[in-house]
């Protein structure tokens, strides 16, 4: 079978094994991490064929109300877990616990045709809270911008908005334009730029391919402009990298453990770089 035909169906074929298998994890969240979730699942069968590992996205957001309410034994997060989630899963007997599995750049990204390939962090916010609203103010043509972005429930949103829109400020009160597309996962906004010469947005950097231009990002007009590349996010340089996670209830213990193991070792971390993700283990 290709692999991916086998990625698609690994949801469908461990659906119906549920919690109840002994030697079955139900992993649920992060829509930019699911190919990776589905890649190290891929492996892992293969090398331990007596267990089975479901891997679903929907967001972080989705991710961590499967872990409160029981219904996955790992949330994948492209974010930290809030205050309020964990108090919620205290309150219901859960206690989240944090692992950092890998690291990601967020690319930005337009359709090849346009001209614009270079963006500073403040020309960023300016068009993803709709003050700046024509290609032209940054050097384009005289053409509407598209925005795009990924929906509230998604990891990635709330990282974006948190760290290009507010800039770390706490404070801040910044939002999304009203007029930004709000589009339910990464691989839609990929398929939304590849066919919209006017269209920007956002995901991680494990969805780049050639039908998109990723846009190199200063943190400021004085300041280099640096691509999203396993390298520069490794050094430091890119301005938009985020850890990605995964969580469980408590330390992992058992099947879980063992699944987690394998993805932080050498063989699961060159996963991740094989995804075009940041290992952070060698």
């Amino acid at each position: 079978m290709p692999r991916k035909a086998l990625i698609l169906l690994l949801p469908l074929l461990f659906a119906t094994c549920g919690r109840s298998g002994q030697n079955t994890i139900q992993i649920k969240g992060s829509d930019t991490m699911v190919n990776l979730g589905q890649s190290w699942a891929e492996k892992y069968m293969e090398e331990n064929p007596g267990d089975f590992v479901a891997v679903t996205g929907g967001g972080s957001g989705t991710g961590f109300s499967s872990l409160v309410s029981g219904t996955c034994d790992c949330a994948m997060s492209s974010r930290n877990i809030k205050e309020k989630e964990i108090a919620l899963a205290n309150k219901r007997g859960v206690y989240p616990y944090e692992i950092k599995v890998a690291l990601d750049g967020l690319a930005v990204v337009v359709n090849p045709e346009n001209p614009v390939d270079k963006l500073t962090m403040d020309q960023l916010a300016g068009i993803f809270s709709g003050k700046l609203s024509n290609w032209k103010e940054v050097g384009g043509a005289d053409e509407r911008i598209v925005v795009l972005s990924r929906e509230v429930n998604s990891g990635t949103h709330v990282y974006f908005k948190e760290h290009v829109l507010r800039k770390g400020d706490k404070k801040s009160k910044e939002e999304f334009s009203s007029g930004a597309l709000m589009l339910s996962s990464s691989q839609a906004i990929a398929d939304e730029v590849a066919g919209n010469s006017a269209a920007i947005g956002y995901y991680g950097m494990g969805y780049i391919s050639d039908k998109h231009k990723p846009v190199s990002i200063a943190k400021d007009a004085d300041s280099p402009y640096v691509a999203p590349t396993i390298e520069n996010v490794i050094d430091g340089s890119y301005p938009i990298s985020r850890p990605l996670l995964m969580y469980t209830n408590g330390p992992p213990q058992g099947l879980i453990k063992k699944f987690i193991d394998f993805a932080l070792s050498e063989e699961g971390q060159e996963i991740v770089r094989a995804t075009d993700f940041v290992p952070v283990s060698k």
